[in-house]
């Protein structure tokens, strides 16, 4: 007949780290989110997407300018003389030269500025959680966002989550495979464990599994 020996005295082996490490759901994890006082570094650079409201100003032509302008689903806008430009994938930069090279045809040398209003974010540069949330929801990507920006985003965990074994998918840019990472929502929602908090990727997709029982 085998006999467990209680926890106490695992700790007293130095034993129970290992004992407690079984019941704990595997999977690599990712350092905790920085809360240094350092300047907040930029991300990579925003690149249009479908349904953004861009502001396109053209210097000294502001018949030609448009104001609030949104990108069609189908990643293309309009403004005057220059009709369905392609706008998705670029980045502001990228759609200015666009456009100025297309009213070139037009006037002399013109002067374009973009400037994003309100970005929606394309399907790369998007944030997406699902499973036992409140409300799954696609979040646009911002530089230096968190897990706990993404969790407050959709009203946190649902009353049946499983938060700790909750899954973080991210596509690894140099191999091009999806790599899979542990998220502990639940230490770092109910608990308040400040180094469950992880930094976001654009493309990111947060999974969370509900209770088994």
């Amino acid at each position: 007949m085998s006999h467990s020996l209680p926890l106490s005295c695992l700790a007293a082996l130095g034993l129970a780290p290992l004992a407690l490490a079984g019941c704990a759901p595997g999977g690599k994890e990712l350092p905790p989110a920085s809360y240094s006082t350092a300047p907040i570094a930029p991300s990579e650079e925003y690149t249009i997407g479908p349904l953004d409201e861009i502001t396109i100003h053209v210097w000294r032509n502001p018949e030609l300018s448009a104001d609030k302008v949104r990108v069609r689903p189908d990643g293309r806008l309009t403004i005057p003389l220059v009709q369905d430009i392609p706008a998705v994938g670029k980045t502001s930069t990228e759609l200015q030269d666009y456009i100025a090279g297309e009213l070139s045809k037009y006037i002399e040398q013109p002067i374009v500025s973009v400037i994003v209003n309100t970005p929606e974010g394309n399907f790369t540069q998007q944030v997406r959680v699902i499973g036992a949330t409140a409300q799954p929801a696609s979040l646009p990507f911002r530089a230096n966002m968190t897990v706990l920006d993404a969790m407050i985003a959709v009203g946190g965990l649902n009353e049946f989550a499983a938060g700790n074994r909750a899954k973080l998918i991210r596509l690894d840019r140099e191999s091009g495979k999806q790599v899979e990472y542990r998220v502990r929502l639940s230490d770092l929602i109910r608990r308040g464990d400040a180094s469950a908090n992880v930094l976001l990727m654009p493309g990111d997709t947060i999974i969370i599994p509900e209770s088994r029982f």
